[in-house]
């Protein structure tokens, strides 16, 4: 009796070792490849030049929109609400706008790690994150100066909407 149980103990103390190594194999985008250091925060004139972009890209297609912008350290320095937008979006933005400042990279990195399942799927336990995309870092001279959030239409329209606001200072 003893043998068969102790050799059921080592047939199931493999199963943790498989699956880390399951789970450790799958590709997980989530991890920073490099690191990108916070600057100087976004002043309020250059986060009035990324929304009135973002304004002007949201307006273009008519979607209705919610727009967030926080500075280097997360802190809200501008938001509007298109007319019409429905209300949730207003904190998806604000969400998804943190959520690119506070991991240094696109909303829509967490949002494919999640996707690509494994180790990915982690991410699912973080409170206070929005892992979709729409969110964009603003960078200026190589440094993070804030992140701009955007909420309303399809993600994959959210993310336009942020990639045009964030164009706006590289011109």
């Amino acid at each position: 009796m003893f043998a068969r149980v102790s050799k059921f103990f080592e047939k199931i103390r493999i199963i943790p070792v498989l699956i880390a190594v399951i789970l450790g194999g799958s590709k997980m985008t989530f991890a920073q490849s490099q690191p990108v250091v916070y600057g100087n925060p976004i002043t309020l004139e250059q986060a009035k030049k990324v929304m009135a972009a973002a304004e002007a890209e949201a307006k273009k297609n008519n979607w209705l929109m919610a727009i967030a912008i926080v500075d280097a350290g997360g802190n809200l320095v501008l938001f509007q609400k298109l007319d019409g937008t429905q209300l949730g979006s207003i904190e998806v933005a604000k969400l998804k706008a943190s959520t690119a400042n506070n991991f240094k990279r696109p909303s829509k990195s967490l949002e494919e790690a999640i996707a690509n399942g494994g180790i990915g799927l982690r991410i699912l336990a973080i409170q206070g994150i929005a892992p979709l995309e729409g969110g964009e870092l603003i960078l200026m001279d190589g440094k993070i100066i804030g992140a701009i959030g955007v909420s309303g239409a399809q993600s994959t329209q959210d993310g336009q909407v942020a990639r045009a606001g964030v164009a706006a200072l590289k011109q």
